[in-house]
């Protein structure tokens, strides 16, 4: 059935986490779903939505230059994001916005275009593919499976802006798993505020998926996605006890060996100053039991130096943790007093020379620390999953590399394949990020 051309264009701009990624994914599925075109540039387009981050003062800064820019190159802007729910920051900024929504807000954003750009047309299904729109390439995508979250770190406003934990039922989740593998998906990385969080907030409430029981919870979930033959990567998990019961799940193959674990320090007075979980101690001791089960166990994580309060001795302590870790891949970040915060209150905040001599240290030492790891891949097999391929060419990631954070493995050679496809590699040169290699088969 021929259907009614989409009159009204649409410009989508989206910035900031994973998270938000899902949310413009949303968005943009129901405006194709209404009839709406999405439009490349601000010239075609009738008004401009723009999916902000609000997190940290950069990103505050990038959101409201890309809404600058929107309102001078097309006049009509409608925000939405963890900056619109911030307070009056916007209207402030620029008070000829169209509308202001906070983050996961599909309803309210398809609202503001309404009003402004009314549907021409009753929406019919069959304009959107069954897996929605995505950002991604079609290889990989983000698989949300909560919103918000119920801790109340010190350094962080994410409760404030997306509100207590709320769990996706967990059969919603696998359907929409399988419609992704379905549609050429190979890999899923699983977000949320907190993955080991999930169903805490249902009580592990027990739905049905393919006429199977499934617990709303991390390990049962987990399962259900393994079983699905693509891979399936574990992002923003917390060390609680239970993140044990899926290590074995990596060691049989079912899910990646690849944990990304937000430690953001090592030094228990700082721990407790950020109301963060676990000890240092219990986590080294933990760390080298997930080794023991799952020897090619990938664990990233992030740090924050110059903490509120955080003296010499902390930091070293921190170095000290980060040698014993070996931790693969790392993050850090200076400790930036976002509005907000309630660590701003803290006494003795660190000064900014000393933030930025702590942070070189940091990444000078693990710097070290990911190169030695890396070189021990040398001469090892690896599966890879093509991300994009040239006359030069393929760029790949390993199961230790997701998109965008993590490495990427070179291969200088032409080869007959295409993006989504996996290979064997054979490693021949490594540095603190990336590998090279050749194609075995």
């Amino acid at each position: 059935m021929a259907s009614t051309p989409a009159t009204h264009r649409i410009g989508f701009v989206s910035l900031g986490c994973p998270k938000a990624t899902v949310d413009s994914e949303h968005i943009l599925t129901q405006l194709r779903a209404e009839g709406y075109a999405i439009s490349p540039n601000y010239d075609e387009a009738d008004l401009v939505v723009i999916n902000t981050c609000g997190f940290i003062d950069d990103a505050i800064e990038e959101s409201l230059q890309a809404i600058g820019e929107a309102l001078h190159e097309n006049g009509k802007v409608i925000v939405t994001g963890c900056l619109g729910a911030k307070g009056d920051i916007v209207q402030r900024s620029y008070p000829n916005v169209l509308a202001v929504t906070g983050p996961h807000a599909t309803r309210e954003v398809m609202d503001a275009i309404h009003q402004q750009l009314p549907p021409e047309h009753d929406p019919f299904i069959d304009l959107v593919p069954a897996q929605g729109i995505r950002l991604t390439p079609r290889h990989y995508a983000y698989l949300k499976i909560s919103e918000g979250c119920n801790h109340r770190c010190t350094f962080c406003i994410i409760p404030d802006l997306r509100g207590d934990l709320v769990s996706r039922p967990v059969n919603e989740v696998l359907n929409e798993a399988e419609r992704l593998v379905e549609a050429g998906v190979r890999e899923l990385l699983v977000i949320s505020q907190d993955t080991s969080a999930y169903g805490v907030d249902v009580k592990y409430k027990t739905e049905f998926w393919n006429g199977m029981p499934v617990k709303t919870r991390m390990t049962e979930m987990c399962k259900a996605l393994g079983s699905l033959g693509v891979w399936v990567r574990l992002h923003y998990v917390y060390p609680y006890p239970h993140v044990d019961e899926i290590i074995p799940l990596m060691a049989e193959g079912k899910l990646l060996p690849y944990l990304d674990i937000p430690f953001q320090h090592a030094s228990p007075r700082i721990l407790k100053a950020m109301k963060r979980p676990a000890a240092s101690t219990n986590t080294l001791q933990r760390i080298r039991a997930w080794r023991e089960i799952c020897p090619e166990l990938t664990l990233r994580s992030t740090f924050i130096v110059g903490f509120p309060g955080e003296t010499k001795g902390d930091f070293e302590q921190l170095l000290d943790f980060l040698d014993e870790a070996q931790l693969d891949r790392v993050g850090c970040f200076t400790y930036s007093p976002v509005e907000g915060a309630r660590a701003n209150q803290l006494p003795n905040p660190v000064d900014e020379d000393t933030k930025q001599e702590r942070l070189q240290r940091f990444m000078e030492t693990q710097a070290a620390i990911s190169m030695q790891r890396l070189k021990r891949k040398i001469g090892t097999e690896q599966q890879v999953l093509v991300d994009a391929v040239s006359e030069s060419g393929v760029i790949a990631r390993s199961t230790a590399d997701a998109p965008d954070i993590d490495g990427l493995v070179y291969i200088e050679e032409h080869a007959e394949c295409q993006p989504g496809e996996f290979l064997k590699v054979r490693i021949d040169d490594t540095d603190e990020h990336d590998m090279w290699g050749h194609i075995i088969a």
